[in-house]
């Protein structure tokens, strides 16, 4: 772009927005994140003890968690499609409804099979949102701010799974299928709640002026050692925390603690307030002192804490090891997905990329509860929690050679008023312009200028 268009387009621009708050629009979503969460963690101490019931095994078990984890992989590339076609609202929106319908119907299910079906199909619609709410994110998230951007949108998911285990928990003990029913209806909440306060957002990828803009491809992002970085320990977590601790923390307090399924609730919460502890300065500190710092210790603290898990012979030592693997995943979420938001920036089209690091979870969330449901049922618990942790703690070899992608603070006074901070020199980032501006806010909407 000459330098004389720029000019122009800084003339005609209304002043640059506040870069130390958020848009309403990432308010919105952490509202709708946190009423899906605790949905999500009304569910999940019912799941696996649901699943029992039809008289299957523990690999049988976890395989409805894997089953959800494999539509949501399988899905995704198409997910990354539908947000560059229709707009990040739109998915978001049809995302959640197919969620809240496919796992309302998980409570009718009277075999084992309908529930495996039910629940797959809600994986779908889980991939469909997960990819066009982080797009959002990034969107609209100052890049200065996006490691806090990034723990405010997961700190809204660990505080409903703070809430909704304990909920899910006292709902088991009225009826195993209730949990299902209640987290339909809460999705199905959020689903209206971004119908109705987002339906004046105009995205970045439904633009007209957005329409030469190219979007960043996966096999591009690749060539960044940060962002595969960044697919290993999304591998790893999503093993641990998506994976294993749904489908084998419910039984391990069972079979191993011989405590009521209502202390698997407990330990559920547990995990989640260790999570949103460290959430509550991860996010700022990965603005700091960078992503890299804060992902080592992450994912040092989070493997640990899941290989202590498996050694637990009672129930406080176990709660301890549950809050010690929160804070490791609470201390690795931002960073990482700062990482990619910083790959993308506030411009891109990277649908794809989003996709492609969901993606890594989602097959470390199949993979996970399958390996460790076959371990469990072999060795030992301890081995399956054991192998868990090591899984975790691999990514660290992709990390300690991975450069940072921290944006250097703007710090020449005159620097253009409207351009974004740049990656550091070092990070090896695909291009070497200039982030575009973030876009201001003009009547209610976001408005996104031609760069």
């Amino acid at each position: 772009m000459s330098s004389s268009a720029g000019t122009d387009q800084q003339s005609t621009n209304p002043p640059r927005r506040d870069d130390t708050r958020f848009p309403i629009e990432i308010w919105i979503l952490v509202i709708c994140g946190f009423i899906i969460a605790v949905g999500f963690g009304i569910l999940a101490p019912a799941l696996p003890t649901f699943a029992a019931s039809f008289d299957v095994g523990v690999t049988a078990v976890s395989l409805t968690v894997s089953a959800f984890a494999f539509m949501r992989l399988l899905f995704a590339p198409t997910s990354g499609r539908l947000v560059t076609r229709w707009g990040e609202r739109k998915v978001y929106f049809w995302g959640l409804i197919i969620v809240a319908v496919g796992t309302a119907v998980c409570g009718f299910a009277t075999e084992y099979w309908q529930l495996l079906l039910f629940r797959s199909i809600g994986g779908i619609g889980s991939t469909m949102f997960t990819v066009s709410g982080v797009a959002m994110l990034i969107r609209l998230a100052p890049p200065a701010m996006r490691g806090r951007a990034s723990g405010l949108w997961a700190t809204s998911f660990l505080l409903g799974n703070i809430t909704g285990p304990l909920i899910g928990g006292g709902l088991v003990e009225i009826s195993i299928r209730l949990p299902f029913l209640v987290y339909g209806v809460a999705v199905l909440l959020a689903a209206f709640v971004s119908l109705i306060f987002l339906r004046n957002s105009t995205l970045a990828d439904r633009g007209n002026d957005d329409a030469d803009v190219t979007p960043l491809r996966v096999r591009d992002a690749l060539r960044h050692p940060t962002y595969r970085a960044a697919l290993a320990s999304n591998f790893g977590n999503g093993w641990a925390v998506f994976g294993v601790r749904i489908s084998l923390l419910p039984l391990f307090v069972v079979e191993v603690l011989r405590e009521r399924e209502s202390m698997a609730g407990i330990s559920l919460a547990v995990f989640a307030a260790g999570n949103a502890i460290a959430l509550t300065f991860s996010g700022r500190l990965a603005d700091r002192i960078g992503r890299k710092p804060l992902a080592l210790a992450g994912l040092l603290v989070s493997g640990g804490g899941t290989v202590w898990l498996g050694f637990t012979d009672s129930v406080t030592m176990f709660l301890i090891a549950s809050v010690v693997a929160g804070i490791g995943s609470g201390l690795l979420s931002p960073p990482q997905s700062a990482v990619v938001a910083d790959i993308i920036g506030n411009k891109g089209k990277g649908g794809p990329v989003l996709a492609g690091f969901q993606m890594a979870a989602d097959v470390g969330a199949i993979i996970g509860p399958l390996v460790a449901g076959l371990l469990a049922d072999s060795f030992s618990y301890g081995a399956a929690f054991g192998v868990t942790g090591l899984i975790t703690l691999l990514a660290v070899f992709f990390w300690v050679p991975a450069p940072e992608t921290l944006p250097r603070p703007v710090t020449t006074a005159d620097e253009e008023p409207g351009t974004a901070t740049e990656l550091a020199p070092e990070s090896g980032i695909l291009s070497e312009a200039p982030e575009p501006p973030v876009g201001e806010r003009v009547g209610g909407k976001p408005d996104q200028p031609d760069v």
